[in-house]
């Protein structure tokens, strides 16, 4: 009888440490990482979406948090060093022990992330649009695929109310969104009968600043006598002495006009934009959208940073987007475990910033709608198109041969990023 007691009190013991520690984790916090360079080159950009994610933290918190506890955001500085952001992810997951990240803007700094994810089984909501061609169980893209918007860009510069452009000039920043995008808009552009001859393709290295020789190449360029555009996957600080030079040689939108797809509101935000006004930019959100949603953010956005002055921009909607999912998502599970979150998140539906619908779909990316704008002297934009509901996003181009039959579908038992699809 004496063995029989000493091992119940045992067992009640053990249990009672262990409600305990149940309960001193229910009290911690629920740690979200915020992996957005600070310094270097695309500070410019990524400044903003660690504000952003902060505002949201806190606006959550005021709700309560999620499961009872608070969140606590875990900020790191990369320092547009596309190494050192693995070396931060990994910090984040493995010493911080966080439930989720959302970072990143360059493709390079996301293929930099990627591998210790898919190691340490983590979670990141990466919020920029990106060139494709890539699909894993431990990222949900929530800014825009090709689909979402190069291609509608290039087909409304074709169209007559986007001027009927002939002619190509794709610009962007050396690294491998700009190269793969590329890559897809050349295919489709001569799938659309282009000829190779009205296609130039120009690359610049990160913090690019003497663009003289490169306007003037476009400006000749341009002097066919077919109608021209440019392209331009041009990322990060290198984009204000663009268009600068591009005023300084007397190009006008209305001669070449220029469709933007890295320049936002907040790269707009306290520079000369004179050079820039009448180009154009593609998204899925501009600030100047009217709607209730919109409002009541962008109104709660300016109480949080304490500055009227400060935008919001794309990227700051898919990190709004992807943020209300996974609170959703960690409810519906009851848990933050990622395998189980994941789980929980397709299907899920959030109000986007237009007026309508965000949709998680099975390929870890967005249903979105597609707008272009024509950057006025306030740094806004005006929507000169937009479609009529919203694109599902495509892991894989249809426009690249080897990509055309892929599929990915992430749900159980499935769970595929590269599988054919199948057979009409």
């Amino acid at each position: 009888m004496k063995t029989v007691s000493k091992l119940m009190a045992a067992v009640c013991l053990f249990a009672g440490s262990l409600a305990a520690s149940e309960g001193v984790r229910a009290d911690e916090p629920i740690k979200v990482g915020v992996l957005h360079s600070l310094s270097g080159t695309m500070a410019i950009s990524e400044t903003a979406l660690k504000d952003v994610m902060e505002f949201l933290i806190s606006e959550q918190n005021a709700k309560g948090g999620v499961l009872g506890r608070k969140l606590e955001a875990v900020v790191v500085d990369p320092a547009s060093d596309w190494p050192l952001f693995a070396e931060k992810a990994r910090e984040l997951i493995e010493q911080h022990e966080v439930d989720v990240v959302f970072g990143c803007w360059t493709s390079v700094s996301r293929k930099s992330v990627l591998p210790v994810f898919e190691e340490l089984n983590g979670m990141l909501f990466y919020p920029v649009q990106y060139e494709g061609e890539e699909s894993s169980r431990n990222i949900f893209y929530t800014g825009a695929a090709p689909n979402q918007q190069a291609i509608p860009a290039v087909e409304y510069l074709m169209s007559e109310d986007g001027g009927s452009v002939e002619r190509w000039v794709l610009a962007g920043t050396d690294y491998v969104y700009p190269r793969t995008t590329n890559k897809i808009l050349e295919a489709f552009l001569k799938a659309k009968g282009v000829a190779e001859e009205d296609i130039m393709i120009n690359y610049t290295p990160f913090g690019h600043s003497d663009w003289q020789t490169i306007v003037s190449d476009i400006k000749k360029f341009a002097s066919a006598g077919k109608k021209t555009a440019v392209v331009s996957t041009i990322n990060g600080d290198a984009n204000v002495p663009f268009y600068k030079e591009l005023g300084n040689q007397g190009i006008a939108a209305e001669d070449i006009p220029v469709v933007a797809f890295s320049v936002g509101e907040e790269e707009l935000a306290g520079i000369d934009t004179g050079p820039l006004v009448g180009h154009l930019a593609a998204w899925n959100y501009f600030m100047s959208v009217e709607s209730d949603e919109n409002s009541e953010v962008i109104a709660k956005w300016h109480a949080f940073i304490g500055d009227e002055d400060r935008v919001f921009n794309d990227p700051m909607e898919a990190h709004y987007i992807g943020f209300q999912m996974w609170v959703q998502a960690v409810e519906k599970a009851g848990t933050t475990d990622i395998d189980a979150v994941r789980a929980a998140m397709y299907g899920q539906t959030a109000p986007n910033l237009t007026g309508g619908t965000a949709v998680m779909n099975v390929n870890h990316h967005l249903s979105k709608p597609v707008l272009i704008g024509e950057i006025q002297d306030d740094g806004q934009f005006e929507t000169v198109w937009e479609t009529e509901g919203v694109v599902p996003g495509d892991a894989w181009s249809d426009f690249i041969p080897e990509s055309a039959k892929l599929m990915s579908d992430w749900t159980e038992p499935f769970s595929c990023g590269n599988c054919e699809k199948p057979s009409s």
